[in-house]
C-alpha cells in the first residue's frame, strides 16, 4: 500500500510542481511581451479581412474572450510591495497620523520578514530548525533532521512542518531552546532579514502583529526583543515536566498548527476592525488568503528581488549584533549541512595534525606545515624586540585584542620567539595542548599585578585585557591593570575568520574551542604588531592607566576597522550563558 501511495504523490508533484510552474513562468513572459501579442493579433486581423464577416465576428469575439481570460489570470490580485513603497515616498500612504497606533500591520516571518534560502521542496525554514537541532540538541538529532530530507519533498507543506517540528523538539529541554533563541538564532535572523519588507516594518506607525504556522518559541524572542513586534500568533508546542525539568514533546498543543487566515479572522473578530496593512509572499497561496482580510494588501515577489541586494546592512540592524553563541558559522541549508557532516571526520584529523605540528615542531616549520594544511596567516610588524630583557629591565608587554584562545599561539609562532600568556580562565585541556607557557590569574588585582610583574622580569608577556573573546567587529572595554606594569607596551591587532565552525563559545565546552577553530577548511588569522607605545602615552609619562587602556583600545579599533564599546566579560556571559563566565 505504501508504494502505490508514493507513486501517486510523485506523479502529483511532477504535474503540479513542474508543469504548473513552467506554465506560470511562460504566462509571465507572455505578459511581459504583450505588445508583440497585440501586433500579432492585428496582423492576423488584417489577413482575415477577405473571410466571411459573420465568421470573422464570431472569431473576434472568441479571441477577445480568450485575451480577457488570459489578462485576468495574469493580473495579480494584490500589487507588489514596490507599489506601496512608491506611495509612501510620495506621501500618499505614509503620512504620520495620530490614529496610526490604532491600526495594525500583519505579516508572516517565513518568506516575508525573512528571505528564503532553503529549497521549498524541504521547507524554507529548514536551516533554523537545523540550528536548534545542532546547537540546542545534539549531533545525532541534527543527523536525523538531515536524513528527513530524503522524504520531506514528497509531503505537503503542513506535513513537512509537523515532521521538522517533531524531530527538532521531541525531547528537547525548554532551557536549551531558551539559550538557542537568545544567543544563536538572532544572528542568523538579522543576517537574513528581507530589506524591502523591513523598510516597511521599520517605517510604519501601525501596531505590528505577526501570524505564523511555525513554532512560536522559534521566533518569538527575536520578534519581540529585536523587531519590537506588538504581538505574535504562532504554533505553541506541548511541554512536559520530568523530575523538575521541562521538555518539549514535539507536538502542537491546543488546536494544532496555526492556520494563518483563520487565526487572523479570530484575532480581529473581537476588534471588529480589519488590519490596515498586510504583506504576504507571492508564491504562497495561503498568504493570498491571509492578507485578503486587510484594507491594503501587498505581495513580496521573490523573482522581482533576485537582481537586487536585499540584505540588510549591519549599520541598519535594529540592535547592534555584538554577542552571539553557537558553533556553526554558516546558515545550515540541507546541502550545506550535508557538506559539513562529510567534512567532520576529515576536519577532526586535520585539527589533530595542526595541533601536533604546533606543539612538537619549531616555529618556522610549524608555520610552513600549517599553511600547507590550509591555515592562512598574515603577519605584519612595525616593531620587533627579540631576546631576553637586560638585567634590571622588564620584558616587552604585548597587548592584544581577543578573538580566540589561539591569539597568543599565533603571535608567538609569528614572532618566532617564546612568549608567556596570562589568562583569566583556561580549561586544563587548553593548557595541555598550548605550545607556550600559560599562567592563570586569580582575579585579585594586587596578586595578579605582582604575578605579571614577575613574569615580565623573566621575559616577554602577552595579555588580552578584554578578558574574553568577541566574534563581531567590536572591542570590549580594556582592563587598565596592564598599563601599570611597564612602559614597554606593544599593541597587537588580531583578527580571525572562519567559514564553518566558530572557535569560541560561552555556554559550550571551552576545551573544544581550539579543535573547532582548527577544524575549519581554511581558517584565517591576521596579526599586525604596531609600534611601541611612546613613553609620553604610558603611565611613566604621566598618563593614568585608564587613559593608556582607552588609547590602545582606540588604536587597535582604528587599525582593524572595529568599533569600541564599554562592555565587559561579565556583560557577555550574562547575555549569552546566564553566568559570569567562570570556567570550572
Amino acid at each position: 500500500m505504501v508504494l502505490p501511495e508514493l507513486l501517486v504523490i510523485l506523479a502529483e508533484w511532477v504535474l503540479y510542481r513542474l508543469l504548473a510552474n513552467s506554465c506560470y513562468r511562460a504566462a509571465r513572459k507572455l505578459r511581459g511581451y504583450g505588445f508583440q501579442l497585440k501586433n500579432l493579433l492585428s496582423l492576423s486581423k488584417s489577413q482575415s479581412q477577405h473571410n466571411n464577416s459573420h465568421h470573422q465576428h464570431q472569431q473576434q469575439q472568441q479571441q477577445n474572450q480568450q485575451n480577457q481570460s488570459l489578462q485576468d489570470s495574469l493580473n495579480p490580485i494584490f500589487p507588489s510591495i514596490t507599489k506601496y513603497q512608491e506611495l509612501v515616498d510620495k506621501n500618499r500612504a505614509g503620512s504620520v497620523s495620530s490614529d496610526h497606533h490604532l491600526d495594525t500591520f500583519v505579516c508572516d516571518v517565513d518568506g516575508v520578514l525573512l528571505r528564503q534560502h532553503s529549497s521549498k521542496h524541504f521547507h524554507t525554514f529548514f536551516p533554523y530548525f537545523m540550528l536548534v537541532a545542532f546547537e540546542g540538541g545534539s549531533i545525532i538529532r541534527a543527523i536525523l533532521l538531515l536524513l528527513s530530507c530524503s522524504f520531506l519533498w514528497t509531503l505537503q507543506q503542513e506535513t513537512k512542518l509537523k515532521v521538522l517540528s517533531f524531530i527538532t523538539f521531541s525531547g528537547l529541554k525548554v532551557k536549551d531552546m531558551d539559550n538557542v533563541s537568545r544567543s544563536v538564532l538572532p544572528k542568523f535572523f538579522l543576517e537574513n532579514l528581507n530589506l524591502q519588507v523591513y523598510d516597511i516594518w521599520a517605517r510604519t506607525e501601525y501596531s505590528k502583529v505577526v501570524f505564523t504556522s511555525l513554532p512560536q518559541v522559534l521566533v518569538e524572542r527575536f520578534l519581540r526583543e529585536h523587531l519590537n513586534a506588538d504581538d505574535l500568533i504562532g504554533t505553541k508546542l506541548q511541554e512536559i515536566e520530568v523530575m523538575g525539568r521541562r521538555f518539549y514533546t514535539g507536538l502542537a498543543s491546543g488546536s494544532g498548527f496555526v492556520v494563518k487566515h483563520k487565526s487572523a479572522e479570530d484575532y480581529f473578530l473581537d476588534n471588529k476592525k480589519k488590519p490596515a496593512l498586510g504583506i504576504g509572499c507571492s508564491s504562497s497561496p495561503q498568504d493570498h488568503i491571509f492578507i485578503s482580510i486587510c484594507k491594503e494588501a501587498y505581495l513580496w515577489n521573490e523573482e522581482e528581488s533576485m537582481n537586487k541586494n536585499n540584505t540588510l546592512p549591519r549599520e541598519r540592524y535594529p540592535k547592534p549584533l555584538i554577542f552571539h553563541d553557537g558553533r556553526l558559522a554558516f546558515l545550515p541549508t540541507p546541502l550545506a549541512t550535508l557538506a559539513m557532516f562529510i567534512w567532520l571526520p576529515i576536519g577532526f584529523f586535520l585539527a589533530v595534525f595542526r595541533i601536533s605540528v604546533g606543539v612538537l615542531l619549531p616555529y618556522h616549520v610549524a608555520n610552513f606545515l600549517a599553511s600547507m594544511s590550509g591555515v592562512r596567516i598574515t603577519f605584519k610588524t612595525h616593531n620587533l624586540n627579540n631576546g631576553r630583557p637586560e638585567k634590571g629591565k622588564s620584558g616587552v608587554l604585548y597587548v592584544c585584542n581577543h578573538r580566540t584562545l589561539l591569539d597568543p599561539v599565533f603571535l608567538t609562532t609569528s614572532l618566532g620567539k617564546p612568549l608567556t600568556a596570562v589568562t583569566y580562565s583556561l580549561s586544563k585541556f587548553s593548557e595541555l595542548i598550548a605550545p607556550l607557557k600559560t599562567v592563570s590569574l586569580k582575579r585579585d588585582r594586587k596578586k595578579d599585578g605582582e604575578a605579571m610583574q614577575r613574569l615580565l622580569s623573566k621575559g616577554d608577556l602577552v595579555v588580552c585585557p578584554e578578558g574574553t573573546t568577541c566574534r563581531e567587529p567590536y572591542l570590549l572595554r580594556f582592563s587598565p591593570l596592564f598599563a601599570e606594569l611597564t612602559e614597554d607596551i606593544v599593541p597587537v591587532a588580531v583578527d580571525a575568520r572562519v567559514s564553518m565552525f566558530y572557535g569560541t563559545t560561552a555556554s559550550g565546552l571551552k576545551c573544544l574551542d581550539p579543535i573547532f577553530f582548527l577544524m575549519n577548511p581554511r581558517p584565517v588569522y591576521c596579526l599586525e604588531v604596531l609600534k611601541k607605545l611612546p613613553k609620553e602615552m604610558t603611565c611613566a609619562g604621566g598618563k593614568s592607566s585608564f587613559e593608556v587602556a582607552n588609547f590602545i583600545q582606540g588604536e587597535l579599533a582604528r587599525v582593524l576597522g572595529f568599533e569600541c564599546t564599554n562592555l565587559t566579560r561579565r556583560d557577555k556571559y550574562l547575555v549569552l550563558a546566564g553566568n559570569e563566565g567562570i570556567v570550572r
